[in-house]
């Protein structure tokens, strides 16, 4: 895998496509892709674009080779890996990239282990590789499976060209449990050398417009940081949030964001808004999210 330099204009920049019927039905909220976004932001990376598609091998394999095209460090596909036919995310990775696929017999190593953990915890009724259960071993040529700690269908994670691209299950909690488990050493070696910050600013003011000038010049002198406001409802009263995010190599970061928070304060309050920086307590997240963790072993 490459190391890329840590520097806010060559973040590790990502793609997300999250993959299912199901969410362009709205019979299932895509809430993976807002995890995700969180997750590479965190890490230092810039998601760049994302997307929602069926589960057709045709879009697949456009969206996949526009990202590609893109040459985006990070590609991250989710769903599709399940037993059923129109899971067919693997297949359709395999036509994009024109490379075989086949089942693996480290991947149907990692599912006869967890069929065999679940028959015995009573979960499944029986441990036998069906062949629907088979199915979810057959990986494109190259790629590494990555076990589920939590459902059956294992992960992968491959190279192609700059892009390392991940394939994810759709279930939320098997998706989190790839990533925080046997996909961290590819995110810890891709995002190796990168830091990412956030600094708050609380500004008492009614009417966000009143602040869009000056933010706007504050952008344009530092364009290395993103500047971003984010209001409350006129019904929840007055104030606005600031954000100042940046991602790079960790001094140069930290010292930024305290530059520019200092100077963004004396900006607003020569202009005559109350402002004070957030405690490490606060959040400006107000809005409620439910996720869905929904779906059954496969």
């Amino acid at each position: 895998m490459k190391a890329p330099q840590a520097h806010a204009e060559d973040a590790v920049s990502a793609e997300i496509v999250a993959i299912g019927n199901e969410l362009l039905l709205g019979i299932v909220q895509d809430t993976n892709t807002h995890w995700l976004c969180a997750e590479i932001t965190r890490l230092g990376g810039a998601v760049r674009r994302a997307t929602l598609i069926p589960d057709d091998c045709a879009a697949i394999e456009e969206t996949l080779s526009r990202a590609l095209t893109a040459q985006r460090d990070l590609i991250v596909l989710t769903g599709g890996l399940g037993p059923t036919e129109d899971d067919m995310t693997m297949r359709a990775l395999g036509t994009a990239l024109n490379l075989d696929v086949a089942e693996r017999s480290d991947a149907l190593a990692m599912i006869e282990r967890r069929y065999r953990e679940l028959a015995k915890a009573r979960r499944v009724d029986q441990k036998a590789l069906t062949p629907s259960r088979r199915k979810m071993a057959q990986l494109p040529e190259g790629a590494v499976p990555l076990f589920n700690p939590v459902g059956t269908a294992p992960g992968a994670v491959m190279e192609n060209g700059p892009s390392t691209i991940v394939v994810l299950p759709g279930v939320p909690s098997e998706l989190k449990g790839i990533w925080a488990d046997s996909l961290q050493p590819y995110l810890d070696e891709l995002f190796a050398g990168v830091f990412y910050d956030e600094r708050h600013l609380v500004v008492d003011v009614n009417d966000e417009s009143g602040l869009a000038p000056l933010l706007k010049d504050v952008q344009s002198d530092w364009p290395q940081v993103y500047v971003k406001s984010r209001p409350r409802s006129f019904a929840e009263g007055q104030m606005v949030w600031v954000t100042l995010a940046m991602g790079g190599e960790q001094t140069t970061v930290e010292r930024t964001l305290a530059d520019l928070a200092e100077e963004l304060s004396q900006r607003l309050r020569e202009a005559g808004y109350p402002v004070r920086e957030a405690s490490s307590d606060e959040s400006p997240e107000r809005t409620e999210h439910r996720t869905h963790e929904g779906g059954s072993l496969t």
